[in-house]
């Protein structure tokens, strides 16, 4: 009998390698997260395609926030695997911005705007490397896009929860990536933060980049967003807006929550849906 040696000396592909395709900015596997043996994310199977405005939307608790930090591999994985453009997010952290939750950071620190900035520019000049002139600038023209460029050598903690969430905006920025991740960056914010947020996120978009963020404020969902994950520790549906983002489907989602359905009828009736 005649053995095949082209293909016994090829390695195993992983479950559900075939059906991802690998210029998926996020392709995510069969994921399954879990705090103290609990599940909070299960059997999390998603394919995002580039260049869109992605919401995460779904109740209190549904893992929102841990679907975001375990594509950062910042929460351990029960099972399963996340590709960024179809390789693991070690070798693709380049291609990442991530904007976290405001409440997670000490902004006691005693650093400016200016420095939180130029810490996204670390990724590419390497760590405990000098930041230079070139680098600064970088940072000065970020926060010039996000409109607080004249706060540059003020301290973090003297900035208002507005202009905290656009120094964040604007060091992601700096770290020129291909896909973003932000969570909650309308949490808390006041209006004109909220526009200049809407208007950074769309030129990302025109630029062809890709962008999921967590969001709870049903009502703008539509407004904001091409495409939605529904999620309640499972995905429930995801895909465009216009399909997804409907009355049956976030009720599948919410369940018998009623405020938030009455909330939600409310923002697909402005749609007309």
């Amino acid at each position: 009998m005649k053995i095949d040696q082209k293909k016994t000396d090829q390695p195993p592909q992983p479950a559900g390698a075939a059906h991802h395709p690998p210029t998926a900015p996020l392709a995510i596997d069969d994921l399954t997260v879990a705090y103290h043996r609990k599940p909070v994310l299960w059997d999390i199977e998603i394919d995002i395609p580039e260049g869109k405005l992605v919401g995460i939307i779904g109740p209190n608790g549904a893992g929102k926030s841990t679907l975001i930090k375990a594509c950062l591999d910042l929460v351990p994985l029960a099972s399963g695997r996340v590709l960024i453009y179809g390789k693991p997010y070690q070798t693709q952290r380049h291609l990442v911005g991530y904007v976290p939750q405001r409440e997670s950071v000490d902004w006691d620190f005693p650093v400016s705007a200016l420095d939180v900035v130029t810490m996204g520019t670390y990724g590419r000049i390497g760590w405990f490397k000098p930041v230079r002139k070139e680098h600064r600038d970088v940072g000065h023209d970020a926060l010039e896009r996000v409109g607080i460029g004249h706060l540059a050598d003020r301290q973090i903690g003297q900035l208002s929860g507005g202009q905290q969430q656009r120094v964040f905006l604007a060091r992601a920025l700096v770290q020129q990536a291909q896909i973003y991740f932000m969570d909650e960056p309308f949490a808390a914010v006041d209006a004109a933060t909220e526009k200049a947020i809407i208007v950074l996120l769309q030129e990302l978009k025109l630029q062809g980049k890709t962008t999921l963020v967590v969001h709870h404020d049903l009502a703008t969902v539509s407004q904001y967003f091409d495409w939605v994950i529904l999620l309640n520790m499972r995905v429930v549906k995801a895909g465009p807006t216009d399909e997804v983002f409907t009355h049956e489907n976030l009720r599948d989602t919410y369940g018998g929550r009623l405020s938030l359905m009455v909330e939600a009828g409310k923002a697909l009736s402005r749609e007309g849906r």
